[in-house]
């Protein structure tokens, strides 16, 4: 009898949030390693300062990356910035912007108009098309 392969879900309660990038889904979790590596990224001088700086749903491109790939380390991924830059979503800069609030969100428990700001202030909510396209 041949051995069925478990598949991993996102466990909600450990703020884990699921991704389907490059066509394989992926687990992202800020954990308190990756909190610490935002910290650093973003020159926060604690987590309320970081919390207090994503909550105004403010993010260049470059941010989004950066927490995005944090968000992939912590979830067991070995990918560095580079690589998760190029990484495509299908529904684009809409999808990207979308998993890095509910990533933020399940991370700092934020209300939902926040993280929705992330996506309106990027245009992602106009369509904006994919991240890696010119």
């Amino acid at each position: 009898m041949a051995k069925r392969k478990e598949i991993r879900r996102a466990n909600a309660r450990r703020g884990e949030i699921e991704a389907v990038l490059d066509g394989k889904r992926r687990i992202l979790c800020l954990t308190l390693a990756s909190l610490a590596e935002l910290e650093t990224a973003f020159q926060a001088e604690d987590l309320t300062a970081l919390a207090t700086r994503f909550s105004q749903g403010r993010l260049k491109a470059q941010d989004m990356i950066t927490i995005l790939a944090a968000g992939l380390r912590g979830g067991g991924a070995s990918l560095d910035e580079g690589e998760v830059a190029a990484m495509r979503a299908e529904g684009g800069l809409a999808e990207l912007a979308r998993l890095t609030g509910a990533l933020l969100s399940a991370t700092f428990d934020m209300p939902q108009e926040s993280t929705n700001r992330i996506a309106d202030r990027t245009g992602a909510a106009r369509g904006a098309g994919d991240a890696a396209d010119p």
